[in-house]
């Protein structure tokens, strides 16, 4: 169970200031536990603690950073169950979920663990001309600096340990805004590091207001901001950041094309999983599916079937498969997309209903192009379908979208694959399965709208770390 309160972690020390957040369990709608709120002065605090510790966080042999990450996957896999449980009351996150997200924290760290010594430079053959006789040039890497890091609700454990895990292998301190929904996973992680020979002041866990924030854009003194969220946030942020890189996490709307010749069964089974698997609530969730007309009337008939069968309810049994959305709000904005798909002339297969925060799995079919539902990210448990009878058309059809982070395509055509590979506008191209598919050490991340930069621990690291070179001249060269 949760505990009474929780603080926030200001330079490595837990602070019970207060308990103004409350945290509701997603699921009953009452609250869970409190946690203490950090304001302005703190996140100035935090800042300078981080910017003090940077020389001392950038001497630590890299050794000493891989033991730091290595006692965080011994002690997260100590505490696997308290963890996953918190996190199926805070986020409504179904507990089989909420145990898979656990066991990718401990992946993401234990991989960190390993690149945190293979961060390395190169030497240069700088004699390419006879002006450059004698000279030799090599680079190393250095931190960058003190991170800003903000996390969603979505996965407040394992994208909260994206930023995290690399900046502890790259060296940086950094100060963590995590998402006011879902506090508690980010906060135990800072329990953990707690525990560590981190510098003081190398990490700072603040939940705050959005409104009270500013700072961790703003802020000089931070070098890096490393955003996931929504799209409207991200790029409103990055227009503030001033002069340091920003790296941006944002939104979907992930199609995936079930080609002629597809095994139906797998690609049945995937794409429920991809499209319903903690109510929908990912940004590479399966929210468009397009079907080869072939195929189409039996995926249809398959396909709405087990959707049906879905059981949904509170997210603590283990047979529930559809939880709570975030909040009653976010139900009740899918529900009017729905509605308002249908009124244009979309057909209701499956679902539709809404109950609080619960909306059942819902299944439309040719929803209008110019739908919310179909141009905007659900974030939910919906998903459109439509058939399509050339390939190159089923190309054009996913990448009409402002979006563009993963797609996925069912199919066994090596040319076909090429093609898709070469023409879709998307960050990663998922083939024989869901765009809802990603391993940790993958690089990951969008175009468009979608975001800029790739996380995955060694693309994060490039981030979180500047090229240095030195040169080196041989008079009698």
């Amino acid at each position: 169970m949760l505990k009474e309160a929780y603080p926030y972690y200001l330079a490595n020390e837990a602070v019970f200031a207060n308990q103004d957040l409350k945290v509701i369990d997603k699921y009953n709608g009452e609250v869970a536990t409190s946690v203490a709120k950090a304001g302005a002065d703190v996140i100035d605090k935090a800042i300078q603690a981080a910017e003090d510790a940077q020389p001392a966080m950038t001497a630590m042999p890299a050794y000493e950073r891989q033991a730091v990450l290595e006692h965080c996957v011994k002690r997260f896999q100590e505490r696997f169950d308290e963890i996953a449980l918190a996190l199926c009351l805070e986020a409504g996150k179904p507990i089989k979920d909420a145990e898979g997200e656990v066991t990718r924290l401990i992946d993401t760290f234990k991989i960190a663990a390993e690149e945190s010594v293979r961060i390395e430079g190169e030497v240069l053959n700088l004699e390419i001309t006879p002006r450059a006789k004698g000279y030799q040039g090599m680079t190393k890497k250095v931190p960058i600096g003190p991170c800003s890091f903000i996390s969603p609700f979505n996965f407040p454990l394992n994208l909260a340990a994206h930023k995290v895990a690399p900046a502890i292998a790259a060296g940086c301190t950094f100060v963590l805004k995590p998402a006011s929904r879902t506090p508690i996973g980010a906060l135990i992680i800072g329990e953990i590091l707690a525990e560590t020979t981190l510098p003081k002041g190398a990490f700072s866990i603040l939940p705050c207001s959005r409104d009270g924030a500013d700072l961790f854009t703003v802020d000089e003194r931070l070098k890096l901001l490393s955003f996931t969220g929504s799209p409207e946030i991200g790029w409103e942020l990055k227009a503030k950041a001033g002069k340091k890189p920003v790296i941006l996490e944002l939104g979907g709307n992930a199609a995936c094309v079930v080609d002629e010749g597809a095994d139906l069964d797998d690609a049945i089974t995937r794409i429920i999983f991809g499209a319903y698997y903690q109510s929908g609530q990912s940004c590479i969730s399966v929210q468009r599916i397009i079907v080869h007309e072939s195929l189409y009337d039996e995926f249809k008939e398959r396909f709405v079937a087990e959707v049906k069968a879905l059981k949904s309810g509170d997210p603590k049994n283990r047979d529930t498969f559809i939880g709570p959305m975030i909040a009653e709000s976010e139900a009740v904005r899918l529900k009017t997309w729905v509605d308002e798909a249908v009124a244009a002339g979309a057909s209701l297969l499956a679902g539709g209903e809404r109950d609080g925060a619960m909306l059942q799995a819902t299944v439309l079919e040719n929803a209008p192009a110019n739908s919310a539902i179909n141009e905007e990210e659900a974030f939910g448990p919906v998903t459109v379908l439509s058939k399509f009878s050339d390939f190159d058309e089923a190309l054009t059809s996913v990448n009409n979208s402002k979006f563009g982070l993963q797609a996925g395509i069912f199919t066994r055509d090596i040319y076909k694959i090429q093609k898709a590979w070469d023409v879709l506008d998307v960050g990663g191209v998922v083939i024989g399965d869901v765009p809802s598919w990603r391993v940790d050490n993958m690089p990951y991340g969008g175009v468009k709208d979608s975001g800029l930069g790739r996380e995955g621990i060694k693309y994060a690291i490039e981030d979180m770390t500047e090229t240095r070179l030195l040169v080196i001249r041989n008079p009698n060269g």
